[in-house]
């Protein structure tokens, strides 16, 4: 993956500001999978570190790797290495982590393969691997405005990658980025509806405009699997 200055053009403090989503996803990762305190974590692809420097806060012993030390600029302070993760290896033990993350960065290589194989032989045995990556299926219209992504993922062929990596427990299902459905509340259900009601029926012209139109129409996938 081309990384020369895709992070300072991309997610520039001007073009994409930090916000408040980092945490809110991290949180609602961290009570769902009831992840401990002092337990090993590793982000692949950490970018500009928001989500990694929120599980470093939550108290996980969290480590970032990615090819550009862009995240230096905004946390200097987090557990980092540069890595190239198409030509490296991981620059750990293996068996190392408990846990291991990523979003919006599997879809930037060629061979993803490589990142899973990498991934298997870092995590413990029983350790929890949660992978980020757009669906195809709602975002195919879009998915190369980026045109640093390479490999689209559906369901299937993420719960395939998995298993050919063997991966067990593996869980694959659509994820709306909307913070407001990250928690079951009452209302859940008539918010739910108003995000599939916005995904099919407001123009495709309004999704920059608006967070609640965009996230509606960008639907992720979240995998959680265990080594």
């Amino acid at each position: 993956m081309s990384q020369k200055n895709y992070l300072e053009t991309v997610y520039s403090k001007d073009s994409r500001p930090l916000t408040d989503y980092p945490k809110k996803l991290i949180n609602y990762l961290i009570k769902r999978l009831n992840l401990e305190k002092n337990k090993k974590i590793l982000e692949l692809g950490c970018g500009r570190g928001e989500f990694l420097n929120e599980f470093s806060l939550y108290g996980l012993e969290a480590h970032g790797v990615d090819v550009s030390d862009y995240c230096k600029k905004f946390f200097p302070d987090l557990n980092f290495k540069k890595v190239d993760l198409e030509k490296e290896k991981l620059p750990f033990d293996d068996n190392f982590f408990d846990v291991i993350y990523s979003k919006s960065i599997i879809e930037h290589f060629y061979y993803p393969d490589k990142i899973f194989e990498e991934a298997y032989r870092v995590l413990k045995p029983g350790g929890i691997i949660i992978t980020l990556t757009p669906e195809w299926k709602y975002i195919y219209k879009h998915f190369y405005d980026d045109h640093t992504h390479r490999v689209p993922f559906t369901k299937s062929s993420l719960s395939d990658i998995h298993k050919m990596h063997n991966f067990k427990q593996i869980h694959v299902e659509s994820f709306i980025q909307l913070p407001v459905l990250f928690n079951r509340s009452v209302s859940f259900p008539i918010l739910k509806i108003c995000s599939v009601i916005t995904r099919v029926l407001f123009p495709d012209f309004l999704r920059m405009k608006y967070k609640w139109i965009r996230f509606s129409k960008e639907i992720m996938l979240l995998s959680i699997a265990r080594k």
